[in-house]
């Protein structure tokens, strides 16, 4: 594997740790005080999204194998369609990866949608609750993160 696709990986690992530790401190309410967070705080969106960028990274090392590079505009979406054609259409991973990528990057953008509309009603102090950054999804997101990269580390390492 060549340092490039190394260098993706180590992100998405990176990612995933940062995951898990969000969705930890979120579930340790001493750990939040001790940090003077307010403890019914809770940072599940932010595992729902380092999951996301686990999975993306992930995807980046797979294309980079291939020697495919994707760049902006619409990174994600390219990405994602890229991984699609090299991996999934091909038969090379099975399609249950795409679907694991395709579910994170709707999580992803309903926060993205959700975060647009927060910021146009912020003069209004109105906020709502996310419910899709709760408690179960992030946990979903971060073994979904945690299994496709597994996949593409198995993969890239045998390649």
């Amino acid at each position: 594997m060549d340092s490039k696709a190394e260098m993706y990986l180590k992100r998405a690992r990176t990612e995933i740790d940062s995951a898990i530790l969000l969705f930890e401190a979120s579930n340790r309410k001493d750990l939040l005080a001790s940090l003077s967070l307010d403890v019914s705080d809770t940072f599940f969106s932010g595992a729902v999204s380092h999951s996301y960028y686990a999975i993306f990274y992930s995807a980046k090392a797979m294309l980079h194998s291939k020697n495919i590079d994707t760049k902006p505009p619409e990174i994600h979406k390219k990405t994602f369609e890229a991984f699609k054609t090299a991996f999934i259409d091909s038969g090379i991973l099975n399609v249950k990866l795409l679907m694991i990528y395709k579910e994170m990057i709707i999580r992803a953008e309903t926060l993205l949608e959700i975060y647009k509309e927060e910021k146009k009603k912020r003069g209004n102090f109105t906020y709502n609750t996310i419910p899709q950054a709760n408690l179960t999804p992030a946990k979903e997101s971060i073994e979904n993160a945690k299994l496709f990269f597994k996949h593409c580390n198995t993969y890239l390492s045998n390649a």
